[in-house]
């Protein structure tokens, strides 16, 4: 039946993103070459199938047509456009006895106390900033990425990861915290109580779509 086809257009379409992205390579400009050339030989057998049927061009050369400027407005936003935040972050001294500067910082900051901090070293892209675990005088601990930059890109996350993450294949033990709120910017993450930053010790800057390390910043205790 002709209207259940656009369902496999959109699935195959999908999955060989998936694979061309994430599963073949782990370099992103590989990875975005490979998902454009999937992308064209799929157009390319729907367009045949139109010819040869023409009852199922509608379904299949429409579907894809729609599919295809979905994903690529999708990819192309995400990957060419900078997303800046100005979140106002806690802070805390790096010393007890150290008055802090309040730069970003909001709350009572004396009473914050800073666990880990670490600086952002380049992964596929190049990148910078500091990334702190704080617990908060009002209770709960939280991370921040203060004077952060990254590339920009498609599903982007961040992840404290077991391990060093000194690339991908060492992300694998991880948790998410999240969708990346800006590749620029300060901003902040809720960590949660029962999170052991001994061993999820390296904040990671994860690209998801295409299993790529934006930028790592291993903690060290305070």
């Amino acid at each position: 039946m002709p209207w259940l086809l656009p369902l496999p257009v959109v699935v195959v379409m999908l999955l060989g993103v998936w694979i061309t992205g994430g599963v073949i390579t782990d370099d992103f400009k590989v990875a975005m070459v490979l998902t454009a050339g999937w992308m064209a030989l799929l157009g390319l057998t729907c367009l045949l199938v139109a010819i040869r049927r023409r009852r199922l061009a509608l379904p299949v050369l429409g579907t894809y047509v729609l599919a295809a400027g979905a994903i690529g407005a999708y990819l192309g936003l995400t990957t060419l456009t900078d997303k800046v935040v100005h979140e106002r972050v806690a802070t805390a001294p790096a010393h007890p006895n150290a008055k802090p500067n309040g730069a970003h910082g909001n709350g009572n900051q004396e009473s914050n106390v800073l666990l880990a901090r670490g600086s952002f070293q380049s992964g596929e892209h190049e990148s910078h900033g500091t990334a702190s675990a704080i617990r908060l005088g009002s209770g709960g601990r939280v991370l921040t990425l203060t004077d952060f930059e990254t590339a920009a890109g498609p599903d982007l996350r961040v992840y404290l990861v077991a391990g060093p993450a000194s690339d991908e294949s060492e992300v694998s033990d991880f948790v998410d915290l999240g969708g990346l709120k800006g590749n620029k910017g300060d901003q902040q993450y809720s960590l949660s109580s029962g999170l052991d930053l001994r061993k999820y010790g390296t904040v990671v800057i994860w690209c998801r779509a295409f299993t790529v390390l934006f930028a790592r910043a291993p903690l060290a205790a305070a």
